[in-house]
């Protein structure tokens, strides 16, 4: 199952790329996921980033502090590793260990729960990050992936 799951996971990485990703770009992105979490009601908190630059940023009822702290948790993973913070947890746990104890990182600054993925400009490479937190790990990446393959168009 675990190994399944990652190769999912990781052909999720290779469809959903960007041709382009500038301050638009991460704008467009950020109202796409707000207006589908409000849609759905689904209290979440939203991060695009460039780089280290925050563009986008929101949060939506039932949210708190707590929740930004996640993304940028689960987003220094993503930086880290270049794949999802879902992914990178999925593949610590298809080896039998877990990110937590194995990492030798700082769990204070890093979390490799789902939610954050990677911004990946095509012959470019990995640009930024795209997350949300409020829901339980697998349902935050989901809402990610489902909310890009709108987004570019792109379906699995």
């Amino acid at each position: 199952m675990t190994a399944e799951l990652l190769a999912e996971l990781t052909a999720q990485e290779e469809r959903l790329r960007f041709r382009r990703f500038d301050n638009e770009t991460a704008i467009d992105l950020g109202l796409h996921l707000l207006a589908a979490a409000k849609a759905d009601n689904l209290p979440l908190t939203i991060s695009v980033r460039r780089g280290q630059q925050r563009l986008f940023h929101a949060s939506l009822p039932g949210t708190s502090a707590d929740n930004d702290a996640w993304i940028d948790r689960k987003s220094r993973v993503v930086d880290r590793y270049g794949h999802s913070s879902f992914h990178v947890g999925t593949s610590f746990r298809s080896r039998g260990k877990t990110f937590e104890a194995d990492s030798r990182l700082d769990q204070d600054l890093y979390a490799a729960h789902g939610g954050v993925f990677p911004v990946i400009v095509e012959n470019v490479g990995m640009v930024g990050t795209v997350g949300v937190s409020g829901l339980p790990q697998a349902e935050d990446h989901a809402f990610v992936v489902r909310a890009l393959e709108e987004f570019l168009g792109k379906t699995g």
